[in-house]
């Protein structure tokens, strides 16, 4: 006995599961080949910037769609009825991925130098032959219009003051810094400076950072200033001020 044909509407609910399967499969693709392609250097960084945008795009479509086939989702064969719902989560996740860098309603500035010290920060020596050799298209001298434009975005960046002298607060600044998992390309003790770059783990980008230890006048301790720069990119995303965040947190637990 031949099974009876399925209703025209269980048919297309069949078809509207099977192509949120298909989109968030295409989606989860082109999250994985946006880095991929800049990477290895098949694309250049706004190809994959595109491509990366519109995956989410196409992880929307995957996820509305699911979310459509969920009506039908009894009158699916086993192996669907699986399926769909991993579509949905699939396509939520490959949607939610990009946004975790900055919050889409109050976009980071499009800056990408963040000092601790926007009145006099510290210079970058060591790596200008690094960023040359990488024909870095950021300029590495500190542009004054962006001082109150991080003061704004950035308010909380500031920096650290310790009661240690200015040795003690050197080799702790350094710990903290290879602690960071940063290549440290350059230390001076006698002039307190610290130069490293920090390569970041989706894309690849290469950043400089360097840190500066003083004497703190009004203490009588240290006074531990930090530096940021993005190697290209108008922007950042807010990756700088993450860094010396995440940084100076790590730098004040050591100088408890």
């Amino acid at each position: 006995m031949q099974n009876a044909p399925r209703p025209m509407s269980a048919r297309v609910l069949i078809g509207v599961a099977s192509l949120g399967l298909l989109l968030a499969l295409v989606a989860v693709l082109m999250l994985g080949a946006a880095p991929l392609v800049y990477r290895t250097g098949l694309q250049p960084l706004p190809v994959s910037f595109l491509l990366l945008r519109n995956g989410v795009y196409v992880a929307g479509g995957a996820a509305v769609l699911s979310l459509i086939a969920l009506i039908g989702w009894r009158q699916y064969g086993r192996a669907l009825r699986r399926l769909v719902p991993v579509a949905l989560v699939v396509s939520a996740v490959v949607g939610v991925v990009p946004f975790t860098f900055f919050n889409p309603r109050n976009p980071p500035p499009p800056i990408h130098d963040i000092t601790t010290d926007t009145t006099n920060p510290p210079s970058f020596a060591a790596v200008l032959p690094l960023r040359a050799a990488a024909n870095a298209s950021n300029r590495a001298e500190y542009a004054p219009a962006d001082a109150e434009v991080q003061r704004l975005a950035y308010p909380d960046i500031a920096p650290v003051t310790s009661r240690l002298e200015p040795p003690q607060a050197f080799a702790r600044a350094l710990d903290a810094a290879r602690a960071m998992g940063w290549t440290v390309v350059a230390q001076d003790p006698a002039a307190g400076l610290i130069e490293a770059s920090d390569t970041t783990f989706w894309f690849g980008f290469t950043d400089d950072v360097v840190i500066r230890v003083a004497a703190a006048p009004d203490s009588g301790g240290s006074r531990i200033d930090v530096r940021s720069l993005s190697r290209i990119g108008r922007g950042d995303v807010g990756a700088n001020a993450k860094r010396i965040r995440a940084y100076t947190g790590k730098l004040n637990q050591g100088l408890r």
